[in-house]
């Protein structure tokens, strides 16, 4: 991990700087509202239950930038694309300023990867503003995934106007000829008269029309960047400081992992790293251990997971920790002060702690603090 080469220029560039550089809207985004926060932080949502994961997000949400989710571990996922968990997790996201990362790790063919994203019951690509792909299937399902993004984003913000009218119809409505009409022959002495002859409803009088309801509907388009399916309880609560996100969705590779024994070798991350530049605007960067901008066009993100702190008062020293299943730990500080990774993914080490907002805290000041060293500015 970490090879040793030559530091490529956003490893000593501020956030803001990289901001002002970055062609991805949501790169951009995001990196202002890292300056914002001062924080590098993403929380690895790993609960089985949608309260939790409500709560947590809610709890947890004024320390990080991200929040990284698993849907399909959540017990009582709610689909309904209005008021369901999506949506709360959209207005949460508003409220403490964060983005969504469903890591869902597409990896299959790209007809089937583009109906994962965009349709099924999750409809993952209205609520997450970040997924990511196994680049396994190859560079096709980076496509296919860039398409599907693409589509949604041309109608996205259109919404169906409906309109009803109900009203009585003009004297311009009715033929002008209906007088000159010749009478309709005279029936058969023996037929039956219709009903409402029976009831003596006409005596002479022609029928009129009482009234005409007519049904419209068009695409319109909606100005605001807000969720259209947002819930009303969160749409008055918007993050101070910073517009809401971009329409524009954004995909990671999956370039290494953190865990021990992972075939993820070096032909496979130069493989993803040549399919981000050539996807460029779509995906933000990586998930990798550390940055892996090399050319001097490079200017992807790179976000770490298997981030973990000793307890409180220890030094940030040794060797990588593991959990005994393979994942193995690095700190703060050497992730981001030597390997240039530019966000940490914890989940554990704040899930599990006393007080997971307490200890959301302790990773947000060690993660900036470990950014600031790297860029040569006083803490």
């Amino acid at each position: 991990m970490c090879a040793a080469r030559e530091r490529h220029p956003t490893f000593k560039a501020s956030f803001a700087e990289r901001a002002s550089n970055a062609s991805h809207p949501l790169s951009n985004y995001l990196l202002r509202l890292m300056e914002l926060k001062k924080s590098n932080l993403c929380l690895s949502a790993d609960v089985n239950n949608a309260r939790e994961l409500l709560q947590i997000a809610d709890r947890i949400g004024p320390s990080i930038v991200i929040l990284k989710t698993h849907y399909d571990l959540v017990a009582g996922w709610d689909y309904h694309p209005q008021t369901g968990t999506g949506a709360k997790l959209g207005a949460l996201a508003r409220k403490h300023g964060f983005l969504i990362f469903e890591d869902r790790k597409f990896g299959d063919i790209g007809s089937t990867v583009q109906m994962q994203y965009t349709a099924g019951t999750a409809r993952i690509i209205d609520w997450a503003h970040i997924v990511n792909v196994n680049m396994v299937p190859g560079k096709a399902a980076v496509v296919a995934l860039q398409e599907a993004a693409a589509r949604w984003r041309s109608r996205v913000n259109y919404e169906v106007k409906t309109s009803v009218s109900v009203g009585t119809p003009t004297s311009d409505s009715f033929d002008e000829n209906d007088e000159d009409r010749p009478a309709p022959p005279p029936a058969p002495k023996d037929s039956i008269p219709p009903p409402s002859s029976l009831r003596g409803e006409h005596n002479g009088r022609k029928g009129s029309i009482v009234s005409i309801t007519t049904l419209t509907q068009s695409f319109e388009p909606v100005d605001s960047p807000r969720f259209s399916n947002a819930i009303a309880e969160g749409d008055e609560l918007v993050y101070a400081g910073i517009e809401e996100p971009p329409w524009e969705r954004g995909l990671l590779i999956l370039a290494q992992m953190s865990s021990e024994g992972n075939f993820m070798n070096k032909e496979y991350t130069d493989a993803c790293v040549q399919a981000a530049r050539e996807c460029k605007g779509f995906v933000m960067g990586f998930i990798s251990q550390e940055t892996l901008n090399t050319e001097p066009t490079d200017a992807f993100l790179s976000m770490t997971p298997g981030c973990q702190l000793p307890p409180e008062g220890d030094e940030e020293e040794g060797g990588p920790m593991g959990d005994g299943l393979g994942q193995q730990y690095n700190t703060p500080a050497k992730l981001v002060g030597v390997c240039g990774s530019d966000i940490i993914i914890v989940g554990r080490g704040i899930l599990q702690a006393a007080s997971p907002q307490v200890e959301a805290e302790r990773y947000r000041r060690r993660a900036w603090k470990a950014y600031l060293n790297r860029i040569g500015q006083s803490t």
